[in-house]
């Protein structure tokens, strides 16, 4: 069924790396042919929505050059028209394993969509085929855009022209809008076009621009894995973030706050409580990891039952919050660089932790959780299956990183000297958690 594929990844290509400098680049073609297919063949399915690029500039130059003043709406069709083209070529280099049509009109869904491959171009004036690819994203539940340009990053003003460029690593919507402006010109060759970014803004979407022609870089993008580009987020996700209100208020999304409130804190000691008696019946560790461990109300009850328990976060302030007995096992540390040593907990726990995690250090992450035990890794994660949370809580803009649970189990399933356990833990249907168990080999 449609619902257990992975949610597809739409690639924007920018339209001056299929027609560089008015002939077509082969080369890249044939690297991008090779890449989509051996991602196809592990299961990844691709919206591929094709660009102008310069080629587009040369013909609204050329139209301007011989008759003087052209409409912004015809610029743009000229345009539009030069994106199909690119597109049906893109078209033929895949036709044997994508949708026989090529999107041209976004209003019209696609209608038993098994191909994984879908083809899309421009659409009509106004619009560019950034926006397009937003709008894929928004009707087809794709978890990651990325923009495929000329560039390996975003900068402060253009590299081009100015020496003094800066690199831009990450950035908000709102910064986005500073940088490009809030208008459409035909032609405006920026990194991401502003009608773009409102949407992507409003629909709180994470887009990545990078270099199109590092197909190394683009699968580690892919992966999840540290990579080269900026990525656009709606919000700077930091330590600062996750602060008292986000836990005493309402800033967490949790429907009843965790601390804010007798009913917030009852449910949530009921609920660690809960995991913790389960930790001690199946698995029964002499010590454990917990990372991410808020204010320590998991590692207080692991060792009630006589487990020597430990917690690391992320944010000080919220440490500051934590019981005066249990104070002593918790540490200030980030996931990707744990404060412990190899092999020294049987347990590493993360419990609602990795979707907060960007994608490209989720691998990083997971791994760092690997490293520092020297038995089990368990990790509760908040997946798209996981339809309870819509009763439970409001919009998370700190979960950045939700994705199915086939991605999980097979990202795991590819971090090596670990193997994924199936019946070694309690675990409740699909649509309340997803939890994987890993074992260390």
């Amino acid at each position: 069924m449609f619902w257990r594929k992975e949610p597809p990844i739409v690639l924007s290509i920018g339209g001056s790396l299929i027609v560089p400098n008015g002939g077509i680049d082969t080369e890249f073609l044939r690297k991008l042919n090779a890449f989509v297919r051996e991602q196809v063949k592990k299961g990844k399915r691709f919206f591929l929505v094709a660009g102008g690029g310069k080629i587009a500039r040369h013909y609204r130059d050329a139209g301007k050059d011989v008759i003087g003043e052209m409409t912004n709406e015809d610029l743009d069709w000229l345009a539009i028209h030069v994106t199909r083209v690119n597109a049906h070529l893109l078209r033929t280099i895949f036709q044997d394993i994508a949708h026989p049509r090529i999107i041209e009109n976004y209003d019209k869904r696609l209608i038993n969509w098994k191909e994984p491959v879908v083809i899309g171009a421009g659409w009509k004036p106004g619009w560019s085929t950034d926006y397009d690819a937003v709008l894929l994203a928004k009707d087809y539940g794709a978890n990651l855009i990325v923009n495929l340009s000329n560039i390996d990053w975003i900068y402060d003003k253009d590299p081009n022209k100015y020496k003094d460029a800066k690199i831009i690593k990450k950035l908000t919507w709102e910064e986005m809008e500073d940088l490009v402006g809030n208008k459409w010109i035909p032609g405006l060759n920026a990194p991401f076009d502003p009608i773009a970014t409102q949407l992507a803004k409003k629909l709180n979407l994470t887009v990545i621009v990078t270099n199109g022609k590092d197909f190394d870089n683009l699968e580690k993008i892919i992966e999840g894995d540290v990579f080269k580009g900026t990525v656009i987020l709606p919000y700077h996700i930091d330590a600062s973030f996750y602060d008292r209100e986000y836990y005493t208020g309402q800033k967490g999304a949790y429907r009843i706050a965790r601390m804010g409130s007798m009913t917030g804190r009852i449910i949530h000691a009921i609920s660690n409580f809960y995991r913790a008696l389960l930790i001690k019946i199946f698995l029964n560790p002499k010590n454990c990891l917990d990372i991410g461990c808020g204010t320590g109300r998991l590692v207080k009850y692991l060792r009630k039952l006589g487990i020597d328990a430990y917690g690391v976060e992320l944010s000080k302030e919220v440490l500051e919050l934590a019981d005066k007995q249990v104070k002593p096992f918790l540490k200030l540390g980030h996931i990707t660089d744990l404060p412990y040593q190899d092999n020294q907990f049987d347990l590493v726990t993360t419990f609602d932790v990795l979707e907060h995690i960007e994608r490209g250090k989720i691998k990083e992450a997971i791994e760092e959780s690997v490293r520092v035990s020297r038995k089990y890794i368990l990790h509760k994660i908040y997946t798209k299956e996981n339809l309870w949370i819509s009763l439970m809580h409001a919009k998370d803009f700190s979960h950045i990183s939700v994705f199915t649970k086939d991605y999980w189990k097979k990202l795991f399933s590819e971090i090596s000297h670990v193997s994924v356990l199936k019946n070694s833990f309690f675990r409740l249907p699909s649509f309340i958690e997803t939890i994987f168990l890993l074992k260390k080999d």
